[in-house]
């Protein structure tokens, strides 16, 4: 914490899901993406984060080393 803060850190993320592309039956619109976000079960918890930016993060299983093969002519 910084030097003189009082109370508790704030915490500036929450975990979600991603659960796929806004669709009707026939259609799907790709620009729009549906995300479950964990702990917000009303529509009037979703409004804060409406407009919101998100970060996509992941955790790899490893490192992979990779050859890249020479030109074949």
């Amino acid at each position: 914490m910084v030097k003189g803060r009082q109370g508790e850190r704030v915490r500036l993320y929450v975990r979600g899901t991603i659960l796929g592309y806004k669709r009707s039956k026939s259609n799907q619109y790709p620009n729009t993406s549906l995300i479950q976000i964990e702990g917000v079960n009303t529509k009037e918890e979703v409004a804060w984060y409406a407009g919101k930016r998100m970060a996509y993060i992941y955790k790899a299983k490893g490192q992979v080393q990779v050859q890249l093969a020479s030109k074949v002519n």
